[in-house]
């Protein structure tokens, strides 16, 4: 009977009748890779699409303050007008418990000026006249019923110089060098649209300061103008400024009210009452 021999085994080779066990750590996963990974591209599919556009604000409920830029921007473009404004104009001052006075403001072609202010030094009894020319800054005292001596001025410093505050009616300042701080978008102002008050012609603004300084720059209040730069009204807490009539044109120059003196300013407040005649002197009984 013949012997039937067996195959030789082929050295890495597995038979087909003996399946290897599966060694640990090498176990089929294509189906369960799969199972998990589908899932996951599924979401990431998901978060790959862009986010959605954000709704448009409400302007209504915007804090960005739009209409206080325009305000400003607004109100910085009329005093540059009224800095390049030359003209001779009377203004009305009114004040709670006190008289009205006129107030004439000269704005000259050469860039000096002067303004007339009746009641603006000694509590109101004297008349006072403030003006930058080429030579400096003065103030001069017109003659008034508590002052009847004749004009004289007396220079307080340079062209640019500040007024002391002892020596100054603040009526001059929205003619002046407030038109500096309103042109200046770098000062601490607030600036909103008001109303124009009861019978002031022109734009009105509502002015704020917000620093915390004791020095602010300028006054709170309202300030209106005209187009051509004419500033119609000024309301602060020192009073209230109205144009009283249509300007006229502006000198070339302004002229002081006087010669130059040396002496003492007139300061804004009222002097001591004078001492009772035939009181008794020092050291007599």
């Amino acid at each position: 009977m013949p012997v039937l021999s067996r195959s030789p085994r082929v050295a890495g080779r597995r038979t087909p009748d003996r399946p290897r066990p599966d060694r640990p750590g090498r176990r089929a996963c294509g189906p369960l890779v799969f199972a998990i990974a589908l899932p996951a591209a599924l979401l990431l599919g998901c978060s790959a699409e862009p986010p959605s556009t954000p709704p448009p604000s409400d302007p209504a409920s915007d804090p960005t303050p739009v209409a206080a830029d325009a305000a400003r921007d607004e109100l910085a473009a009329l005093a540059a007008a009224a800095q390049d404004r030359h003209l001779v104009a009377r203004y009305t001052f009114s004040r709670g418990g006190e008289p009205d006075r006129t107030i004439v403001v000269t704005s000259a072609e050469d860039g000096t000026w002067r303004v007339d202010v009746p009641g603006g030094a000694l509590g109101g009894a004297a008349d006072v006249s403030l003006a930058a020319t080429a030579d400096g800054l003065f103030q001069c005292a017109l003659p008034s019923a508590a002052r009847p001596q004749a004009a004289s001025c007396v220079r307080l410093g340079d062209r640019d110089d500040t007024i002391p505050r002892r020596f100054d009616p603040r009526v001059q300042h929205p003619f002046t060098d407030w038109l500096d701080v309103l042109t200046d978008r770098r000062a601490p102002l607030s600036v909103s649209p008001a109303q124009p008050p009861k019978g002031v012609a022109g734009t009105c603004y509502a002015v704020e300061t917000t620093s915390a300084s004791l020095n602010a720059p300028l006054d709170v209040g309202i300030y209106c103008y005209d187009q051509d730069g004419t500033p119609t009204a000024v309301r602060t807490e020192h009073g209230t400024l109205t144009l009283a009539g249509p300007p006229a044109p502006a000198p070339p120059t302004v002229q002081l009210a006087g010669p130059v003196v040396d002496g003492e300013p007139l300061g804004t407040a009222s002097p001591p009452p004078p001492e009772p005649s035939g009181s008794p002197s020092t050291g007599t009984q």
